[in-house]
């Protein structure tokens, strides 16, 4: 993957994916200060923030080196209705690695903050786990139509519908987004954006850090019956390390499983494997599932 920086025009690609491709184009407003906007949607995605967090970094970082790893803690609930501000701090640029920080501020306080670390791509061992065995894309249907059916009778999901008209996702189990019933603690659901995008690594690394949020937490509540309680939920922290090349236009598979909950934390990681099988990125989140009786 280059830098090329020839764009699919913004009218090959639906409007949301065309926003989201925006929001993730950070304005720097001063050395290793940033602004990124929200989406109008009432509440900020912890994912977008990420994605611009690790824009703002990359913004800052020699392009020989690739990121290999992110650790993020998410802090204070975002405001939607302002604008957010990305300050990067250049903790280290070594011979083969570089460090950075950034910490994302609204209304004068820390949100949420980020440490990444970069490497110069080298050469060395690799091996891989098998990537799970489930039915390719094709034979799958599609979150948005099922998400459009879902809005008819539950509108309080539109929330985060538009999101499945710009990232294509198709999962792999037959359970209802809103089921209140056990189930075991895995999803497995392949992803790739709406459209192609411009051959842009930073553009690619934004998205794939977007959708690494996407349905992450709800492993978590799987294996458990909610039918009596409601479940207070928020992403605590997030971390991901990037082990190959990828492109976050073509199907990726997220393999979620959810190994622990206790504390009133869910603890999920998930893998994304390549269709070729290979292992691309691993995410890790733990997050509050805070039960309490239904009103």
């Amino acid at each position: 993957m280059s830098n090329d920086s020839s764009q699919t025009t913004a009218a090959e690609m639906h409007p949301v994916l065309a926003e989201i491709v925006e929001l993730l184009n950070v304005e720097c407003i001063e050395e290793n200060l940033y602004r990124g906007q929200n989406h109008q949607t009432e509440h900020v995605f912890g994912g977008q923030v990420l994605a611009q967090a690790m824009t703002a970094a990359y913004r800052t970082v020699d392009s020989r080196l690739s990121v290999h790893s992110l650790h993020s803690y998410f802090l204070r609930a975002g405001d939607w209705k302002t604008p957010i501000l990305f300050e990067v701090d250049r903790v280290r640029d070594g011979r083969s690695f570089a460090t950075r920080r950034v910490v994302a501020i609204q209304h004068g306080r820390a949100i949420f903050n980020l440490s990444c670390s970069w490497h110069v791509v080298e050469d060395g061992l690799e091996h891989d786990p098998p990537m799970p065995d489930v039915p390719p894309p094709e034979a799958l249907r599609s979150d948005k139509e099922v998400f459009e059916e879902l809005a008819r009778t539950q509108p309080e999901v539109n929330r985060y519908r538009f999101r499945f008209n710009a990232i294509d996702s198709r999962h792999a189990e037959n359970i209802r987004f809103t089921d209140s019933e056990s189930h075991p603690p895995t999803k497995h659901s392949w992803m790739r954006t709406a459209a192609k995008l411009p051959d842009n690594d930073e553009l690619h690394l934004g998205l794939l850090c977007y959708m690494s949020d996407m349905d992450f937490m709800s492993t978590s509540r799987q294996p458990h019956d909610t039918t009596d309680i409601e479940l207070q939920g928020a992403s605590l922290d997030h971390a991901m390390w990037f082990h190959r090349p990828f492109r976050a236009d073509e199907w990726m598979l997220f393999a979620k499983e959810s190994p622990s909950a206790a504390g009133a934390r869910g603890f999920v990681r998930g893998h994304f494997f390549s269709e070729a099988g290979e292992l691309l990125a691993t995410a890790a989140q733990e997050c509050l599932i805070r039960p309490r009786p239904k009103a």
